[in-house]
């Protein structure tokens, strides 16, 4: 069976590069998984990149799920866009982001700049380890599995979930171990050995898991009013294209959606 994610990837870049294909199928790409039940992407944050993606969802008779806009001014400050199609007996759900949470934008525009050079349309191991500390204990497994393939030692210990990996790096890189614990305080628990470590790894994972649940809390509260008006909307933009539903959407949004998020 083909992977509609893929296929739809191949759509979006047609002609030149606009998304990268990110979490759960990047996830499939990377060979850690089977498979994932929808698809996310990391699209250029620039009208014509949007204008392309939203023609290709057009053609598929896509509709909006609750989210924002796909426009690049709600973009810009994280908000995330949602739609979805049916194709034969497959519910085909696609989720957009600009600026995923955890990739600075040096990497983020590294990024970028490596797949132009490639011409590889999948997140790589490094930004997407970083992308998956969500709030989801099942993504810490899969983190765990993305470092096993980071090809550079300092990345693998920013991302291991391994206390047995760690503690081999540890003596193959004792330096780089010193080096990177400024930044990764769980990194200070290798010297006092393993039960130690696995330890500091379970309360890094829960902070991590807290911070995420208090990242998406932000938004949640910024788009109170949208999520009011929503439903309405919704019913509104039925049997409509999505193109004149963007339209719709865009317009109501522009009334109670802010596009910046205060910072906690």
């Amino acid at each position: 069976m083909r992977n509609p994610y893929l296929d739809l990837t191949a759509e979006f870049n047609r002609g030149a590069l606009r998304v990268l294909l990110s979490s759960g199928q990047a996830v499939v790409v990377h060979r850690l998984a089977i498979a994932s039940k929808d698809g996310d992407w990391i699209v250029r944050e620039q009208a014509d990149a949007v204008a392309h993606v939203l023609a290709v969802l057009a053609s598929h008779g896509a509709t909006y799920r609750f989210g924002a806009p796909l426009d690049p001014r709600w973009l810009a400050f994280g908000w995330s866009s949602h739609f979805e199609f049916r194709q034969d007996d497959l519910r085909v759900r696609t989720d957009f982001v600009s600026r995923p949470p955890r990739v600075p934008p040096a990497a983020l525009a590294r990024m970028w700049s490596e797949a132009e050079q490639t011409g590889d349309e999948v997140v790589p191991v490094t930004p997407l380890a970083a992308i998956k500390l969500t709030n989801r204990e099942r993504d810490y497994a899969v983190v765990g599995e993305l470092a096993r393939l980071i090809p550079d030692p300092a990345d693998r210990l920013r991302f291991s979930r391994s206390a047995r990996d760690l503690l081999a790096m540890a003596v193959q890189y004792p330096d780089l171990v010193q080096a990177i614990t400024s930044e990764r305080p769980a990194l200070a628990a290798i010297a006092a050995g393993r039960d130690a470590l696995e330890t500091a790894l379970d309360a890094e994972r829960r902070q991590l898991m807290r911070a995420n649940e208090a990242r998406l809390a932000r938004y949640e509260a910024a788009a109170g009013a949208w999520a009011a008006a929503w439903p309405s909307l919704q019913r509104s933009l039925a049997g409509l294209p999505l193109l004149e539903a963007h339209a719709a959407v865009t317009a109501a949004a522009e009334r109670c959606l802010p596009c910046q998020v205060e910072a906690s």
